[in-house]
Protein backbone atom coordinates (compact mmCIF):
# COMPACT_ATOMS: atom_id res chain seq x y z
CA UNK A 1 0.00 0.00 0.00
CA UNK A 2 1.27 3.29 -0.92
CA UNK A 3 1.19 5.97 1.59
CA UNK A 4 1.72 9.85 1.85
CA UNK A 5 0.62 12.73 4.58
CA UNK A 6 1.43 15.72 6.20
CA UNK A 7 0.12 17.49 9.16
CA UNK A 8 -3.39 17.20 8.54
CA UNK A 9 -3.98 14.92 5.95
CA UNK A 10 -3.73 10.92 4.99
CA UNK A 11 -3.45 9.83 1.60
CA UNK A 12 -3.27 5.88 0.31
CA UNK A 13 -3.52 3.66 -2.55
CA UNK A 14 -5.24 0.59 -2.39
CA UNK A 15 -6.60 -1.29 -5.80
CA UNK A 16 -6.41 1.43 -7.90
CA UNK A 17 -8.36 4.02 -5.47
CA UNK A 18 -6.58 6.77 -4.10
CA UNK A 19 -8.42 7.37 -0.49
CA UNK A 20 -7.80 10.48 1.92
CA UNK A 21 -9.13 11.28 5.31
CA UNK A 22 -7.88 14.47 7.69
CA UNK A 23 -6.25 13.56 10.63
CA UNK A 24 -7.87 16.38 12.60
CA UNK A 25 -10.81 19.35 12.41
CA UNK A 26 -9.71 21.40 9.62
CA UNK A 27 -10.80 25.10 8.90
CA UNK A 28 -9.12 25.76 5.75
CA UNK A 29 -7.27 28.58 4.00
CA UNK A 30 -5.03 29.31 1.22
CA UNK A 31 -1.86 27.71 2.49
CA UNK A 32 -3.96 24.36 3.45
CA UNK A 33 -5.43 23.92 0.19
CA UNK A 34 -2.10 24.13 -1.12
CA UNK A 35 -0.49 21.70 0.88
CA UNK A 36 -3.56 19.67 0.39
CA UNK A 37 -3.27 19.67 -3.17
CA UNK A 38 0.54 19.41 -3.36
CA UNK A 39 0.42 16.01 -1.25
CA UNK A 40 -2.49 14.66 -3.20
CA UNK A 41 -0.36 15.21 -6.61
CA UNK A 42 2.82 13.86 -5.24
CA UNK A 43 1.39 10.73 -4.09
CA UNK A 44 -0.14 10.55 -8.01
CA UNK A 45 2.99 10.68 -9.11
CA UNK A 46 1.50 12.90 -11.73
CA UNK A 47 -0.53 9.85 -13.09
CA UNK A 48 -4.42 10.31 -12.86
CA UNK A 49 -6.44 8.77 -9.86
CA UNK A 50 -9.93 7.99 -8.82
CA UNK A 51 -10.07 9.87 -5.05
CA UNK A 52 -12.58 8.91 -2.38
CA UNK A 53 -12.18 11.88 -0.63
CA UNK A 54 -13.29 11.97 2.51
CA UNK A 55 -13.64 15.48 4.19
CA UNK A 56 -15.85 14.67 7.54
CA UNK A 57 -13.48 16.63 9.11
CA UNK A 58 -13.31 19.61 7.14
CA UNK A 59 -14.95 22.58 8.80
CA UNK A 60 -14.73 26.27 6.68
CA UNK A 61 -13.71 26.49 3.31
CA UNK A 62 -13.24 29.82 2.46
CA UNK A 63 -14.14 31.49 -1.35
CA UNK A 64 -10.47 31.89 -1.61
CA UNK A 65 -9.87 27.86 -1.37
CA UNK A 66 -12.66 27.23 -3.29
CA UNK A 67 -11.39 29.48 -6.21
CA UNK A 68 -7.86 27.44 -5.79
CA UNK A 69 -9.41 23.95 -5.81
CA UNK A 70 -10.95 24.83 -8.81
CA UNK A 71 -8.22 25.90 -10.63
CA UNK A 72 -5.80 23.23 -9.52
CA UNK A 73 -7.52 20.52 -7.49
CA UNK A 74 -8.67 18.46 -10.36
CA UNK A 75 -5.54 17.75 -12.38
CA UNK A 76 -4.48 14.34 -12.40
CA UNK A 77 -7.92 12.89 -11.60
CA UNK A 78 -10.53 10.75 -12.98
CA UNK A 79 -13.43 11.34 -10.96
CA UNK A 80 -13.65 12.23 -7.06
CA UNK A 81 -16.36 10.64 -4.84
CA UNK A 82 -16.49 13.47 -1.75
CA UNK A 83 -17.61 12.11 1.44
CA UNK A 84 -19.44 14.41 4.04
CA UNK A 85 -21.43 14.47 6.88
CA UNK A 86 -24.93 15.36 5.95
CA UNK A 87 -27.69 14.95 3.32
CA UNK A 88 -28.51 18.68 3.18
CA UNK A 89 -24.68 19.22 2.43
CA UNK A 90 -24.78 16.68 -0.04
CA UNK A 91 -27.57 17.64 -1.60
CA UNK A 92 -25.95 21.39 -2.02
CA UNK A 93 -22.99 20.32 -3.40
CA UNK A 94 -24.05 17.85 -5.99
CA UNK A 95 -26.60 20.61 -7.19
CA UNK A 96 -23.54 23.25 -7.46
CA UNK A 97 -21.52 20.58 -9.09
CA UNK A 98 -24.67 20.00 -11.65
CA UNK A 99 -24.82 23.78 -12.25
CA UNK A 100 -21.02 24.01 -12.35
CA UNK A 101 -20.36 21.36 -14.71
CA UNK A 102 -17.35 19.96 -13.04
CA UNK A 103 -14.19 18.79 -15.50
CA UNK A 104 -14.15 15.29 -14.36
CA UNK A 105 -16.88 12.88 -12.74
CA UNK A 106 -17.56 14.38 -9.10
CA UNK A 107 -20.30 13.58 -6.71
CA UNK A 108 -21.08 14.05 -2.80
CA UNK A 109 -22.19 10.77 -0.88
CA UNK A 110 -22.70 10.55 3.42
CA UNK A 111 -21.81 6.82 2.85
CA UNK A 112 -18.79 5.52 1.82
CA UNK A 113 -19.44 2.23 0.31
CA UNK A 114 -21.55 4.54 -2.30
CA UNK A 115 -19.04 6.51 -2.77
CA UNK A 116 -16.64 3.41 -3.46
CA UNK A 117 -19.46 1.89 -5.56
CA UNK A 118 -19.72 4.83 -7.67
CA UNK A 119 -15.83 5.36 -8.57
CA UNK A 120 -15.62 1.30 -8.76
CA UNK A 121 -18.48 1.83 -11.64
CA UNK A 122 -16.75 4.30 -13.59
CA UNK A 123 -13.34 3.14 -13.38
CA UNK A 124 -14.76 -0.22 -14.91
CA UNK A 125 -16.35 1.69 -17.44
CA UNK A 126 -13.31 3.75 -18.09
CA UNK A 127 -11.14 0.68 -18.11
CA UNK A 128 -13.45 -1.30 -20.55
Amino acid sequence: MTELENEFIRFWIVDGILYSKFKREVNFDLDIIKKLIETRHAISNNVNQYWCYDVKEANEFPKECRDYADIHGQDFLFACALVINSHIQKFLFNTFLKLKKSKIPFQAFTDNEKAMEWLMEIKAKNES
